[in-house]
């Protein structure tokens, strides 16, 4: 798995191997100011497409980022 950011390709493994060496990928902080907007987003392109399931476990993840960022300082996110 490839991501964006070359030391989370050094320190982020896929344990059980499902994802390949070459896939880009991409991680999203809770302390990314972004991060609880975005997988909003996701969940309603999700919805859209018919898997509400996935959609409702999202949103349940942004708003645990939104409780977790209230007692954190959160900003944009770094490079």
């Amino acid at each position: 798995m490839k991501f964006t950011r070359d030391d989370y390709n050094q320190r982020i493994i896929d344990k059980a191997g499902k994802i390949p060496e070459d896939e880009p990928v991409f991680l999203l902080r809770a302390q990314d100011i972004h991060s609880h907007p975005t997988l909003r987003f996701y969940a309603k392109l999700l919805e859209e497409s018919g898997d509400v399931e996935m959609a409702e476990e999202l949103r349940a993840h942004a708003r645990a980022m939104i409780v977790w960022q209230k007692s954190v300082r959160v900003h944009k996110p770094d490079k």
